[in-house]
């Protein structure tokens, strides 16, 4: 499967959880995490804090009620994948996220049980902290710090060694029937560890970290558990889950500080790596980048139409010769360019753009080359064999194949043949598809274009007037089939613009403009301009 039908669906995340308005813990975070790691985040607004990188003044909490009236009208419209629970102030706040759960239940439930500040401060009354217990056999992932998994494990103080960590989060595990991540974050030592404890099926899989030096650490735990909720709808299993959550969240904490946010512990930068990989550019569509790219070499193709072999071409001046010159090379020319087209279709990306490029390189070899041989060997035989049809199919197809046809083709390849041929030839053996496609593009677009313009007397009435002696030639500039064809090409070259990341696509501009000079090159040889 390629495409849409094989791509994964994205998460659908529920935050539960209190709103930090300096953007680095509650709700902040995790819609930040939900979105950084591929799922789509909503938030019910359990409490409103007044707090920033050094600390919290201040919390409101909204009625209970008005907590389910959220939460009630989420799951009267959306489905929900996946629900990560926060902060919860108090027991009538608990009770109402407790009585949602029982009646929804949603099919992944991660829940990080703030009860304990960072400075040790409990967060909960009794009362908050026996609802919360009572919430725990509801999830089927909890989060705890330290000091909270020392208190869900009654033990008398928060492990000091990862051994007696584990300890604890298998008591956890066996008294509420829910798995624990065990984290070590907080433990001393150069590592930071985690582990994944199941006691249902005697697990612990363990996940190793060296610590990472940092002061950008707000809202970590709640970056995390979010992820993991979201990660754990699309991949299918906690394992994995939480092991790319963790790649995840180490990344953001080694470039929180580049944040520059606050003079306290900052946030971590959780869209660090979709930033430096992808960029922050939009992606333009396909129909923009052939506005951009058609419009980035006006100035080679005003330069191409000011030629004097093109000028000649058109009011029927041009010397035979020249013209014949000309096909020669562009018969030599071609035969490489089917070689580069057979390129292109073994490394598109799908069958369309594979069966596109290989028809394109077959009309090359036995279309548009038996035509150059039917001129180049017509002249041979005298002006007016090629309106007989002097070279029949065993004759095109054995030039076509290069076993004869030597007399036509017998001119060494000129410079600008060499330059142009060298430049597709090296873009193919690289080996990147969407760049060698846009190479190739112009000897497409530039043709068609000179063909319709011709024939709407952009150049003037001599290239429609009867009698005219390129007449034949002209033709096959604005041939509907060749129209047609150039419209499909540029489709499968924008496509994969619009697709690529900011540097392929440059790659391919870049390529693209090459090419275009390097047709301007290839018309400006037969005929050079004269000096003034």
């Amino acid at each position: 499967m390629t495409g849409a039908s094989a791509a994964r669906p994205v998460p659908r995340v529920l935050s539960i959880a209190g709103s930090d308005p300096s953007g680095g813990a509650g709700i902040q975070a995790d819609l930040k995490s939900i979105a950084a790691v591929g799922g789509y985040g909503m938030a019910a607004v359990t409490a409103l804090t007044a707090q920033n990188t050094r600390g919290v003044s201040g919390v409101h909490v909204p009625p209970a009620t008005f907590l389910a009236a959220q939460l009630d009208a989420l799951d009267a419209d959306i489905a929900i994948d996946a629900v990560k629970i926060g902060m919860l102030a108090n027991a009538d706040v608990i009770g109402a996220v407790r009585d949602w759960l029982v009646r929804v239940r949603p099919p992944i439930v991660v829940l990080d049980p703030v009860m304990i500040a960072t400075s040790g401060d409990r967060l909960l009354d009794d009362d908050g902290e026996r609802a919360l217990r009572d919430l725990l056999p509801l999830a089927d992932l909890v989060t705890p710090n330290l000091a909270e998994l020392a208190v869900l494990a009654g033990a008398a103080a928060p492990a000091t060694t990862w051994a007696g960590v584990i300890a604890q989060a298998e008591t956890v595990s066996a008294g509420y029937g829910v798995r624990v991540l065990a984290k070590g974050g907080h433990l001393d030592g150069p590592t930071a560890p985690d582990a994944l404890v199941d006691a249902a099926t005697a697990t612990v899989v363990e996940f190793a970290g060296t610590r990472i030096e940092t002061t950008a650490t707000h809202g970590t735990g709640c970056s995390l558990s979010s992820a993991i909720a979201t990660l754990r709808a699309s991949h299918g299993d906690w394992a994995p889950a939480v092991a790319e959550a963790r790649r995840w969240l180490r990344e953001s904490l080694r470039h929180g500080e580049s944040l520059g946010v606050g003079s306290g512990h900052g946030p971590v930068h959780h869209f660090a790596g979709l930033w430096s990989r992808g960029g922050t550019d939009t992606a333009p569509t396909p129909e923009e980048l052939s506005a951009e790219w058609w419009d980035g070499i006006a100035d080679v193709r005003s330069a191409i139409d000011d030629l004097p072999f093109i000028r000649a071409l058109a009011d029927g001046t041009l010397d035979r010769a020249a013209f014949l010159a000309y096909l020669a090379q562009d018969a030599r020319y071609l035969r490489d360019y089917a070689r580069v087209l057979a390129d292109a279709s073994r490394l598109a990306p799908d069958p369309a753009a594979q069966a596109f490029w290989a028809k394109s390189a077959h009309g090359a070899l036995v279309g548009e080359l038996g035509l150059h041989a039917s001129w180049l060997g017509s002249d041979a035989l005298g002006s007016d064999a090629l309106g007989r049809g002097a070279l029949g199919p065993e004759a095109l197809d054995s030039v076509a194949s290069g076993a004869s046809g030597a007399a036509a083709f017998a001119d060494e390849p000129g410079r600008a043949t060499t330059a142009y041929l060298d430049h597709l030839l090296a873009t193919a053996a690289r080996g990147d598809y969407a760049v060698l496609a846009a190479a190739v593009l112009p000897c497409f677009w530039i043709y068609v274009d000179l063909g319709e313009r011709l024939a709407a007397g952009a150049f003037g009435e001599a290239p429609l007037a009867t009698g005219h002696p390129y007449a034949s030639w002209l033709a096959t500039y604005r041939d509907p089939a060749f129209a047609d064809a150039t419209r499909d090409a540029i489709g499968f070259v924008t496509a994969a613009g619009a697709r690529a990341t900011p540097e392929v696509r440059e790659r391919m501009r870049r390529a693209f403009r090459a090419s275009a000079e390097h047709e301007l090159a290839f018309f400006a040889a037969p005929l050079p301009a004269r000096a003034p």
